[in-house]
């Protein structure tokens, strides 16, 4: 079995990780049972996958990869289950060996830890409302600030302000945000002396958590002295944890809690399990924890679909009837104030949710709905679509002012499947680079050149540049006309750097659907590879579309679009059983 791993590891299908990892279970356990080493280079190959385990009895009898002519046959679950119960290596739930069964789960053992330990922190939070609450200041700031009280946002206020855990969950435009901002004022009408903090996955996504606060804090009905009192500093979630160079762990832990009695992330959707469980590790359990996101979007990158697991958990106690503690804690915001009834954009996001793939179709082909729009094609750039890609971003440097160029190149972005292949992200950005310099738009003699659009790939906390920062690379009339990357600030002000002083970065005329997460832009041209890709999604496409305020363009194969709309990503994880 080693020897057949090896040669799928050769195939590109298993990783040298999978691989690296059988061969020490191997020598562990002194076997070479075929069920224990397949269920163990399949246990850590899931959990790059996006999985916490591997399901068993999904995986019995059947072929992996399900596609191919090279594929390895799994045993019979029950065959499976004895081998692996008979392991010295194997241990049950609360044990402490390298891999871990539980039913017919098989986690490594650090990935069932972090689902355990999440579970354990949410369930306590969530067991029983707070009693500190003054409930005739909590109904006066409730009338106040929520007059229509029967709306969704009412009960989400209501629940944070009532509870150690929250939930808010809702699609673009539901208002996640400006009731988090009425949340804050109610809990500090309760207590003007509570320690807040604000954070979310990516820089990005942290700024834009500020604007939108700041944005919301004119509009909010409260005195003077509440509103001054709302925090509009915000953190990305490893440097709210205090990240440590080169080392998984954080200073802010189990043993050295975070000093907030208020702790609230935004976009939450995209925190992977073991980010999210040493986050729960830190926060005191006396504090108030609440999630914002939008569980229909894409899962984090790494393993775990927190967010979703837990919202499925609601979901499935609504459908039954039963009030459950953590059922309490979640609340879902249906109503966009976004879009109108007869948005093109909030009706294809729908029917793309529920994977409706033929009614998907017909929306974007439609000319009912003048903000979305299909453009067939099998590969490569049209040159239709590159006239207007080119016209776009020669009007963007029409004026060499940096705060100018970047608030006109946020209303648009492309948006890719992936970074390869014809219509990925590597190729698209080369094909435009190459037409703006035939046209002398640009004069790309060096690595750095004016007009250069560029996103961070390394978090930089001396620079405070973080993975998924966007700036531009201009020359700087205040300095001598040489080349600076200009990036905003939370503050809405323009910093300079010089470009070799930069954390990694890339080109990002085109950015991957994944990148685009946390920002939202006016217009979005939407490019899906041909063949189908097993990326794409409903949850991709969901996801893409809805980073579009007023227009949405999807450019691909009919049956591919159709084929991802039709794709649910299914991820393996033990955390909704663990929360019931």
């Amino acid at each position: 079995m080693l020897t057949t791993i090896e040669h799928f590891c050769d195939l590109g299908i298993f990783s040298d990780l999978d691989v690296h990892f059988t061969k020490l279970i191997a020598h562990l356990s002194q076997s070479q049972e075929e069920g224990l080493l397949l269920g163990a280079a399949l246990a850590s190959h899931f959990t790059t996958l996006g999985s916490s385990c591997v399901d068993l009895e999904k995986m019995a009898k059947q072929s992996y990869p399900s596609e191919g002519t090279n594929t390895l046959l799994c045993p019979n679950l029950s065959q499976w289950l004895n081998t692996l119960q008979n392991s010295t290596v194997v241990g049950q739930p609360g044990e402490y060996t390298p891999l871990i069964l539980d039913k017919s789960r098989l986690y490594l053992y650090r990935y069932w830890d972090y689902e355990r330990q999440l579970a354990t922190q949410i369930r306590a939070r969530s067991r029983k409302a707070r009693t500190d609450v003054n409930q005739d200041i909590l109904k006066d700031g409730l009338l106040r600030l929520f007059p229509m009280q029967g709306e969704g946002q009412y009960s989400a206020a209501l629940t944070a302000v009532q509870r150690n855990f929250c939930i808010i969950s809702g699609g673009p435009g539901t208002g996640k945000t400006s009731t988090v901002v009425k949340i804050l004022a109610l809990l500090l009408e309760q207590n003007q002396k509570l320690s807040i903090a604000l954070a979310a996955p990516t820089g990005k996504a942290a700024i834009r958590l500020q604007e939108a606060i700041t944005q919301a804090l004119h509009h909010l009905n409260c005195s003077s002295k509440i509103k001054a009192a709302i925090p509009q500093k915000t953190y990305t979630i490893h440097r709210l944890l205090g990240s440590k160079p080169d080392s998984p762990e954080f200073r802010n832990h189990a043993g050295n809690l975070l000093p907030y009695n208020v702790v609230v992330i935004d976009e939450a959707s995209m925190v992977d399990l073991a980010l999210m469980g040493k986050l729960a590790q830190a926060i005191p359990k006396t504090a108030r924890w609440i999630l914002l996101g939008d569980k229909d979007q894409l899962a984090s990158v790494e393993a775990g679909t927190v967010l979703g697991d837990i919202c499925e958990v609601g979901i499935k106690k609504g459908k039954e009837h039963k009030q459950t503690n953590i059922q309490n804690s979640i609340v879902f915001l249906n109503k966009s104030y976004r879009f109108s009834e007869d948005s093109g954009i909030r009706t294809l996001a729908e029917a793309v949710k529920q994977g409706q793939s033929e009614a998907a179709l017909q929306i974007l082909q439609s000319e009912k709905y003048p903000d979305v729009q299909w453009h067939s094609i099998d590969s490569g750039l049209p040159l239709s679509l590159l006239n207007e890609i080119v016209t776009y971003f020669s009007h963007c440097l029409e004026k060499n002012i940096p705060q100018t160029v970047l608030q006109e190149f946020d209303t648009f972005r492309i948006l890719c499947a992936s970074r390869h292949g014809h219509l990925g992200v590597k190729a698209v950005n080369r094909r435009i680079e190459e037409e703006l310099r035939s046209l002398g738009l640009i004069q790309t003699y060096s690595r750095w050149y004016h007009g250069r659009p560029i996103m961070i790939s390394h978090n930089d906390y001396n620079l405070q540049l973080f993975n998924g920062d966007v700036g531009i690379i201009l020359r700087n009339p205040s300095n001598r006309y040489e080349l600076q990357a200009f990036f905003p600030d939370t503050k809405g002000q323009i910093r300079a750097f010089w470009p070799n002083r930069l954390p990694e970065h890339e080109t990002v005329y085109a950015m991957t659907i994944h990148k685009s997460q946390g920002s939202e832009f006016n217009k979005i041209i939407m490019l899906l590879p041909n063949p189908f890709l097993p990326i794409l999604s409903r949850e991709l496409i969901y996801t893409g579309l809805t980073r579009a305020r007023q227009h949405v363009s999807v450019w691909g194969n009919k049956q591919v679009f159709q084929e991802a709309v039709s794709q649910k990503i299914s991820r393996s994880s033990g955390l909704s059983e663990q929360l019931n």
